[in-house]
């Protein structure tokens, strides 16, 4: 069993938001900030995961959905009063515990792995604090360190002139011993100019105890905490232009890379190219010699090698692409499969359908799945062509090999081969029209007069 286990604090009340959201539930890279920790966490396969909430709590408790405990601090009075309400929920735990936030959501495995290690070193640190040194030291509280050992911590508000000079700034992130976290929690007391019971003074008094404390280091952005609006957009943007540099790195092309959107979870082959303004949602692997073109929005869809998309395609979840498919302009797919080396060209929507591998599907054609209660299934087999304008009303089948004549409405299965023609008779009147002219003409020069 895991000797981890993770305490995240999520109690604040977020009001910088203006949001009837939960703080922590607001994405980025189209997932909610918590469940980029937890799944951090999660990567060292903890014993137990305590979420310490204020108020939302229903929206947490939806959110996680059993998969951490939760703990409630209400009053709010500070850092450590928050930590020890996760007591009852440790209970009997013996390990290592990590303190984290839910509105830091980018702390990497591996440097939590880093806090583990180093408390768990020879020399034993009752306490190991992860701390970071930004451009600008703003507010942050500050780590006074000789070497890796901290002789002191001290909030912003609370420090002298010359300890705001250290560039050391506290993250709040620890790891300390279960047997440790709580014993030195209830010896903290709220004497301070917010009389609240900080965390940061369970290091001083490890210290006063003659113990010692340690302090391990990362970057800025593994722990930069999102507050606002303009924050989650800061962090969106530094994310986005992350992935993609690594995108680039792995081997996409990206056209003009500050313009295209990935979600947390996206998977890219080598020599994809993505033109601008391509928007990814979650759950897309893209496969190998992709293109996609402009103004694509994708999301839930798994494309193969060699598939050609957009421009201003819409691939929606459960839209699945066979290699060197081709979807082109202002088509739409949803829960659809193209066979190998399918066409549907331009101004289309697939919906819960089945196209096999060389089937020709033309402009304007529509697979008619929902009556306003059920939703129905469409079939289009092998090497079938779909002509332009038809509409297959589902639940209907189209034989491989098929035509179907464009402008047809069709209601029943087509069998292999066929011919289906499903529209009215054409009847041509000879003059008809010049005739209609020239009485329109005259009437409306009676109108005038």
């Amino acid at each position: 069993m895991s000797k981890t286990a993770a305490i995240i604090l999520a109690a604040g009340k977020g009001t910088r938001m203006k949001s009837d959201t939960h703080k922590v539930l607001h994405p980025i890279a189209s997932r909610p900030m918590l469940m980029h920790l937890l799944a951090s966490v999660d990567a060292l396969e903890p014993a137990r995961k305590v979420v310490v909430v204020g108020s939302g709590k229903a929206q947490l408790e939806k959110a996680l959905a059993g998969s951490a405990a939760l703990a409630v601090q209400e009053p709010q009075l500070g850092t450590g009063h928050a930590v020890q309400q996760a007591e009852g929920a440790l209970s009997g735990f013996e390990g290592d515990v990590l303190i984290l936030y839910g509105d830091v959501p980018f702390v990497p495995t591996h440097t939590m792995q880093a806090m583990i290690d180093r408390l768990n070193a020879a020399d034993a640190p009752a306490v190991v604090v992860l701390a970071f040194e930004p451009e600008d030291t703003l507010k942050y509280g500050r780590v006074i360190t000789q070497g890796d050992r901290v002789l002191k911590m001290v909030e912003h508000k609370d420090a002298t002139e010359e300890e705001r000079a250290c560039r050391m700034c506290n993250s709040g992130l620890m790891a300390v011993k279960a047997q440790d976290l709580f014993a030195l929690l209830n010896r903290v007391t709220p004497e301070n100019e917010a009389k609240e019971y900080y965390l940061t003074d369970i290091v001083n008094i490890a210290n006063a105890d003659g113990r010692h404390c340690a302090v391990v280091t990362t970057d800025p952005f593994d722990v930069a905490g999102i507050n606002s609006r303009e924050e989650l957009a800061m962090m969106e943007a530094e994310w986005q232009a992350r992935r993609r540099k690594e995108a680039m790195d792995a081997g996409v092309t990206l056209i003009a890379p500050e313009t295209v959107w990935f979600a947390h979870d996206t998977v890219l082959g080598r020599d994809v190219v993505i033109e601008p303004s391509v928007f990814f949602g979650p759950g897309v692997s893209v496969g190998d010699h992709v293109t996609i073109h402009a103004f694509s929005h994708i999301e839930g869809a798994t494309i193969g090698n060699h598939c050609e998309i957009g421009p201003f395609a819409r691939l929606r979840p459960g839209a699945v692409l066979d290699e060197k498919v081709k979807i082109g302009n202002f088509v739409e797919m949803k829960k659809a499969h193209m066979g190998k080396g399918a066409k549907a060209n331009h101004l289309t929507y697939l919906g819960d359908a089945e196209i096999g591998a060389g089937a020709n599907v033309g402009a304007g054609t529509i697979t008619c799945n929902y009556d306003g209660f059920l939703k129905y299934k469409t079939e289009i087999g092998e090497g079938a062509f779909i002509g332009s304008n038809s509409a297959l009303v589902a639940p209907v089948s189209i034989g491989a090999g098929a035509i179907v004549a464009a402008g047809s409405v069709v209601t029943a299965d087509v069998q292999a081969d066929a011919l289906a023609i499903a529209r009215g008779n054409q009847e041509n009147k000879p003059h008809w029209a010049a005739r209609f002219r020239e009485m329109m003409a005259a009437r409306k020069a009676a109108k005038k007069g």
